[in-house]
This record gives C-alpha cells, sequence and structure tokens, in this order.
C-alpha cells in the first residue's frame, strides 16, 4: 500500500498531475487525496506551479491559424444571403467560427503542455543522473576518508614485503595496528597473475601459518584479517580462490614484526 512519505518523496503527485500513472496508481492517490487535507494542498500547489510554468513559456499559435480562421467566418458570412439572414443562421455561423477557433486552439495548447512535459522528464533525468553522481562522490570521498585515517593512525606501524626470486618486482606495503587489531596493504605493486591463481596472506604465528585472507586480482588498498601474536606477515601463490594452507615453494615475499 503506498503511504504519503512515498507519494512526497518519489515525485507522484508530480506524475499524477501529468496523467503519467496507471490506473490502479491513480485511485490509490485519488483516496489518500479525500483523506488528507495537507496532501490536497500540496496537490492544488503543484497544479498552481505547472500552470504558472505553462504560462511563462506559452508561445503565440502560428499567425497561419489566426488568418485561417478569419478566412473561414468571412466564407460562412458570404454564404447567408440577405433574405435567409435570419438571427439564428447568423448565430450558427458565427457559433462554428468560434468552435473552430477553440477547437484549434485546444489542439495547440495540448501540443504545446506535451512538449512542457517532455521538457520536465528530461530536466528529472538530468536531475537524477546529477543525483547519481554526486551520491558515487560522496561514497568515494568517504571511502578515501577512511583510508587515510587507518594509515595516519600514529598507532599503526609500516612494514614493507618486498618481493623474492620468484616475483622480484612485487612490492607490498603494510600498515599493522596493535592497538585497534587491523591489517592494511597497498597490494598495487603486486604482478598480475593468471586466471587461475590468487595471492594469499599469511601469518606466521609460533611456526604455524595462519591465514589472513586471499588478495584480491584487482586490490589496491585493502584490509586483512589481524591475527594476534603475529611473528611475520608471508605472502604465497595459490590456486584460485585460496588455500587451506599455505604453498611454502610459492612463497614470494615475507616480513618480520618488532
Amino acid at each position: 500500500m503506498m503511504t504519503k512519505k512515498e507519494l512526497l518523496e518519489n515525485g507522484l503527485l508530480e506524475q499524477y498531475v501529468l496523467g503519467e500513472l496507471d490506473a490502479k496508481q491513480n485511485e490509490v492517490i485519488e483516496k489518500l487525496l479525500k483523506s488528507d487535507a495537507e496532501l490536497k494542498a500540496k496537490l492544488e500547489d503543484i497544479e498552481s506551479s505547472f500552470e504558472e510554468l505553462a504560462i511563462e513559456n506559452a508561445i503565440l499559435p502560428p499567425d497561419s491559424v489566426k488568418s485561417g480562421l478569419l478566412s473561414k467566418i468571412k466564407i460562412a458570412d458570404a454564404q447567408i444571403s440577405p433574405k435567409d439572414s435570419n438571427n439564428s443562421r447568423t448565430w450558427l455561423g458565427i457559433a462554428a467560427s468560434f468552435a473552430a477557433f477553440f477547437l484549434l486552439g485546444s489542439i495547440w495548447l495540448y501540443s504545446e503542455l506535451n512538449t512542457v512535459k517532455e521538457d520536465l522528464r528530461i530536466v528529472g533525468d538530468q536531475n537524477e543522473a546529477l543525483q547519481k553522481d554526486l551520491d558515487g562522490i560522496t561514497k568515494n570521498y568517504d571511502e578515501v576518508s577512511k583510508w587515510y585515517a587507518a594509515l595516519s593512525n600514529p598507532d599503526a606501524e609500516q612494514y614493507i614485503l618486498k618481493g623474492n626470486a620468484l616475483a622480484p618486482e612485487a612490492k607490498i606495503v603494510s600498515f599493522v595496528n596493535h592497538r585497534n587489531k587491523s591489517v592494511i596493504i597497498n597490494a598495487q605493486k603486486l604482478p598480475n597473475l593468471d586466471a587461475e591463481h590468487d595471492y594469499q596472506m599469511w601469518a606466521d604465528v609460533d611456526g604455524e601459518m595462519i591465514n589472513m585472507g586471499v588478495i584480491p586480482k584487482d586490490a589496491k588498498l585493502m584490509a586483512m584479517t589481524y591475527i594476534d601474536d603475529a611473528e611475520s606477515l608471508n605472502i604465497t601463490i595459490e590456486p584460485l580462490g585460496g588455500n587451506d594452507h599455505p604453498t611454502v615453494e610459492r612463497l614470494i615475499s615475507n616480513v618480520y614484526l618488532d
């Protein structure tokens, strides 16, 4: 069941005024309008705003519309002979002429209204796209702020894991915070692997290698699992998705913690 909040937040009243909703939606909105004076006042404001918008953007009908209608009136007058020009015929001709005028005017106004509706739709689409861009920027800013706060924390100790002969170009920067029990790594300089393998990180605790997590192929900054009492950090190449124990012969880098 549609609520008043949903109606206002999703712009359904505006769509209702523009006739863009289906019969079921119209029925629900009309029931809400009957029972909610505030909602009805909001509807009247929207209708008034659309009316003002239409007037402000009104375009005069082409001159050909006016000249064509006047010509029809003159023809109608000429067809009434003097002896047949009784009042009823005269007024019928005038009424028919005005009816034609208002009909053409209504058709033209309807066309202009559709143009305004299309302009409003385009503006709405643009606003929606801008909002999505803004949400994306805000999300990215929040993400960067979170990483900056973690990396700049005075309790975070930096350790650099350099690659061995298996991966001489590898370089991983790790930030270990024993106070809040976190490990963050910058894996941007890990060489690319084939589709069948992943890098995996391990903590050495009393000679036992404990899994700290798989490093995604597209990772730059990421949080790994903090392991208490770790003596060193180690990175191996494992089958895709990781392994339950390290492949020691495929160890590419390690660093001892102070």
